[in-house]
């Protein structure tokens, strides 16, 4: 499998885990103020680092490219940005909005280089590949 499939699914169980954590923690309480966060944790953080972690172990050749790892970073930090502070300002630390919003545009970012990586032709040049003229 190639190594930014393994991250992107064991990140995916991290916010999975995170994700039932906040389930549990709202039905304890009995509170559920933060059900928003709770579902953008299992959407954004298990559900779709899974379904990217899936793309990339049925494109190989795309995940070898350094731009997917540059997807898995950058979304993985919007994240841990975002949600976090999702989380406390539906607790009500309404303060916590503009760290929520560049989280969310960081997400944005790494969901754009996404869209690069799916309709790009994913052909990867090594010195091998090139001609002795160009080498």
């Amino acid at each position: 499998m190639p190594k930014v499939s393994d991250l992107f699914f064991k990140t995916a169980i991290v916010w999975l885990i995170l994700g039932i954590g906040a389930g549990l923690q709202m039905a304890i309480s009995g509170d559920h103020s933060a059900f928003p966060a709770h579902a953008h944790i299992n959407l954004l953080g298990w559900v779709t680092s899974a379904i990217f972690g899936g793309y990339y172990a049925l494109n190989p050749t795309k995940a070898a490219r350094k731009i997917a790892m540059v997807h898995y970073g950058l979304y993985t930090i919007g994240l841990v940005v975002m949600l976090p502070a999702l989380y406390l300002m539906l607790a009500g630390n309404t303060a916590l909005e503009p760290i929520v919003a560049g989280g969310s545009l960081i997400v944005a970012a790494a969901v754009l280089v996404f869209a690069f990586v799916v309709f790009s032709t994913g052909t990867v040049r090594t010195v091998s590949d090139l001609s002795p003229a160009t080498r």
